[in-house]
């Protein structure tokens, strides 16, 4: 018992915060982007996956959580991670998007995930896009990135502006 009060108050003291609670304050959804660019136009990195892509959840357990990649993300970018596979609707630029292949495919993929990843071309997870803060189109990504592949990336679009 008292090596756990230690621990905690190490924590405490430390101002150590677990990269969870980082994590969860990064990413927003697609009603949250559109009010805040609004508010505070800036960035913005959109994540594509599904639950079934290995490469998907690799990034979110290694690379989404490091310390450098939250940092960089939260003082620069508004996130949105999507489940492309998402069952209900979304309203997003005043249009109502959902997904319509739920009863037609194993692998229905919701319409924005169609959308931004080009209409006919196969959706392959991870999808990573960067658009400027006026919603603009930069720069995309279709596969695994490392934390210094995804810094790279993120710095691209911070030095395009």
């Amino acid at each position: 018992m008292k090596s756990m009060t230690i621990i905690l108050l190490f924590m405490f003291l430390s101002g150590y915060v677990p990269a969870q609670e980082l994590k969860s304050d990064i990413w927003l959804d697609f009603e949250q982007l559109e009010d805040s660019l609004k508010v505070n136009p800036k960035p913005v990195l959109l994540y594509f996956h599904t639950d079934w892509c290995t490469y998907c959840r690799k990034m979110e357990a290694e690379v989404f959580t490091k310390p450098a990649v939250l940092e960089l993300l939260s003082q620069n970018f508004y996130a949105v991670k999507f489940n492309a596979e998402y069952p209900d609707e979304v309203i997003f630029d005043g249009r109502i998007f959902s997904n319509q292949q739920l009863k037609t495919s194993r692998t229905p993929l919701h319409e924005l995930a169609i959308l931004f990843n080009g209409g006919e071309n196969t959706f392959a997870p991870p999808l990573l896009m960067l658009f400027d803060g006026q919603f603009i189109f930069k720069n995309r990504a279709n596969n695994y990135l490392d934390s210094k592949s995804l810094q790279s990336f993120l710095q691209s679009a911070l030095d395009q502006n």
